[in-house]
């Protein structure tokens, strides 16, 4: 029972979340859906009460001219309400498309939001997998805003037929009641089945999903041909798609009886409604006899009643299963963003200083610590190369330092304040980075580079693509430097070299003007000789500003003023490139030599 009234009150605060959500997307939105309410509860109404008065008189005295006023005004009413139904049908249509499109945005927008550390947090990848599953396989949102329309509408019209209905009889109402009660019952007990159906078969849905998904991606398509894997990924396909279907034979068998169920009670409720109705007509014995015009009114109310009472009813429980398909989506929307994590302190100054005072980091789900007291400072405009083995921490370092995490323990300095005091949108101003992972986009290569709308001429692009090496080949472009990036969208689109995407990359951390650069093997796609250029260039194009390069090759170390040694998470050493070399039985020195063997002929 504690369950029951904790999901219930889980339930609610999760509708007002929904409405209070579409009520700041769009107050007009919620204003129709009480119009339609309104106006649909009207209709219903009018159509039962109405034709009674035209009944008595066909059955009465026949008088022509009351007659045609009772079927004008009825034919006129219905003209009316379809009118106003129609017309508040389009604009809730429209305003239906509008808020579950704004709300999928609202979604997207919580993902760039968020503090980047939970997008690589097992728990919140589920989440954000099983909340985008419900919107869009699921159609979950659409189908509540359609429920919630439908609710609103039937309680509307409940409330009118309770009350013509109750000048009959209340045995009446009782009875229905029942009967309808029974129904929703069965429909909730299936609900419920549904609602655990669908989550046991997401995670089989999700891994067919990966598969087929597979089959459209441009990236495999050439290891896909080389090693012949069509095959093995069809074989996959073919054994989730049969499991699902399984899954859905059992569920289809399910929906059968409960369908018939339905049925038959419905029947029930017809009968009885049309019983008890004619034998007010015929006798007295259960209160006084009604005419053919009162049997046409109370006939149609009970009717109309069973029907809405059932739309209410499915309406409740689909509200339910919703809510309950979208309770990550909620549960995700409620994750603060991650600028109202940050401080008050605005970002003005360049970098004086950047300090670790004993940072640990573990990343979610992982018992290891990545990286293990570390401490070391550098004084602003200072360049510094990263050095390491893989897994030795040094992309983690760069992450701590851009806010992506917070540590474990210790602290984070820039001038001498913890790096989390600051507000969060001028912190990151001050920061430009080139991550392995990098990413280009669908747009031309000036957006690319300025991540601002194209059309805006800007002489200093011209001179980031000289030092970066990309002149040449942006002027043999059609388009030139608006042409877009990749062909997928553009047909004058153009598909660069893994080397010249990184310079791309690169133009834009040089672009943002930022006060601290981090290069993070921007150049991995360079041969040694390319990526020695570009490193030697980069004293000039950094000029004073701070600047940590990662690379695993050595390149970068000759230009930079020290060398921070990573090893097993911890700071091996920090020192000048030739002090470290002059340290023979040190890793750096280690490093250093066997990739200059690799490079002699």
């Amino acid at each position: 029972m504690d369950e029951k009234k904790r999901r219930r009150g889980q339930n609610l605060k999760m509708l007002i979340l929904f409405f209070s959500l579409a009520w700041k997307i769009s107050p007009a939105y919620i204003l129709i859906l009480i119009a339609n309410a309104v106006i649909g509860g009207g209709q219903v109404l009018a159509n039962v009460i109405l034709p009674k008065f035209l009944v008595e008189e066909l059955v009465g005295q026949m008088r022509s001219r009351e007659l045609l006023i009772f079927a004008g005004i009825i034919i006129c009413g219905n003209l009316l309400f379809a009118f106003l139904n129609n017309t508040v049908k389009r604009l809730l249509d429209v305003r239906n498309i509008y808020v579950r499109h704004s709300l999928s945005r609202a979604m997207a927008d919580k993902i760039m939001n968020i503090e980047y550390g939970h997008l690589e947090d097992p728990y919140y990848l589920d989440l954000k997998e099983r909340g985008v599953f419900a919107i869009n396989n699921q159609s979950a949102l659409e189908n509540l805003i359609n429920s919630a329309a439908t609710a609103l509408k039937s309680a509307v019209t409940l409330i009118g037929l309770m009350t013509v209905m109750f000048t009959l009889s209340w045995v009446l109402v009782l009875l229905l009641c029942t009967a309808l009660a029974t129904t929703l019952l069965f429909n909730r007990n299936f609900k419920k089945y549904q609602l655990k159906f669908f989550e046991q078969l997401l995670p089989v849905n999700r891994r067919y999903g990966y598969y087929v998904g597979l089959t459209f991606d441009d990236k495999i398509q050439k290891d896909a041909r080389l090693y012949n894997m069509a095959p093995m990924i069809t074989d996959r396909i073919t054994y989730y798609n049969a499991d699902i279907n399984n899954w859905f034979t059992k569920f289809n068998r399910r929906y059968g009886r409960f369908s018939g169920l339905v049925g038959i009670i419905g029947d029930l409720q017809a009968a009885l409604a049309y019983g008890y109705v004619g034998i007010r007509v015929i006798t007295d014995k259960l209160g006084s006899r009604i005419g053919l015009g009162s049997f046409t009114m109370y006939v149609s109310s009970a009717i109309s009643f069973s029907t809405t009472f059932t739309q209410l009813g499915n309406s409740v429980i689909t509200i339910n299963q919703m809510l309950g398909y979208l309770d990550p989506f909620f549960e995700f929307m409620r994750i603060p963003d991650q600028r109202e994590t940050g401080g008050h302190v605005v970002f003005e100054d360049g970098i004086k200083s950047i300090e670790f005072i004993n940072v640990t980091f573990t990343y979610p789900k992982c018992e290891k610590p990545v990286l293990k007291n570390i401490s070391f400072k550098i004084e602003g405009g200072e360049k510094i190369s990263i050095v390491g083995l893989n897994g030795a921490g040094k992309t983690t370092l760069i992450k701590l330092l851009c806010r992506l995490y917070k540590p474990d323990s210790g602290m984070i300095k820039i001038n001498g304040m913890n790096i989390f005091e600051y507000d969060h949108e001028s912190y990151l101003a001050r920061i430009a980075a080139v991550f392995q992972d990098y990413r280009l986009f669908a747009f031309g290569i000036d957006e690319n580079i300025t991540c601002k709308p194209s059309g805006t001429d800007d002489i200093s692009i011209d001179n980031l693509l000289t030092q970066v090496g990309l002149k040449d080949k942006i002027e043999s472009l059609p388009n030139g430097i608006k042409t877009t990036l990749g062909k997928a969208y553009s047909p004058d689109g153009v598909e660069l070299s893994g080397g010249e995407s990184q310079k791309v990359a690169i133009a834009r951390a040089l672009y943002k003007n930022a006060s601290l650069i981090i290069l993070d093997e921007p150049t991995s796609a360079l041969d040694p000789l390319a990526e020695a250029d570009i490193y030697a260039n980069f004293n000039k194009l950094v000029g004073d500003k701070t600047a940590f390069y990662i690379s695993h090759r050595m390149s970068s170390s000759v230009f930079c003023d020290r060398i921070l040694i990573l090893q097993d998470g911890m700071v091996a050493d920090f020192d000048t490139h030739t002090a470290l070399m002059a340290k023979k039985d040190s890793l750096y020195f280690k490093l250093f030599n066997s990739q200059a063997e690799n490079y002699k002929e």
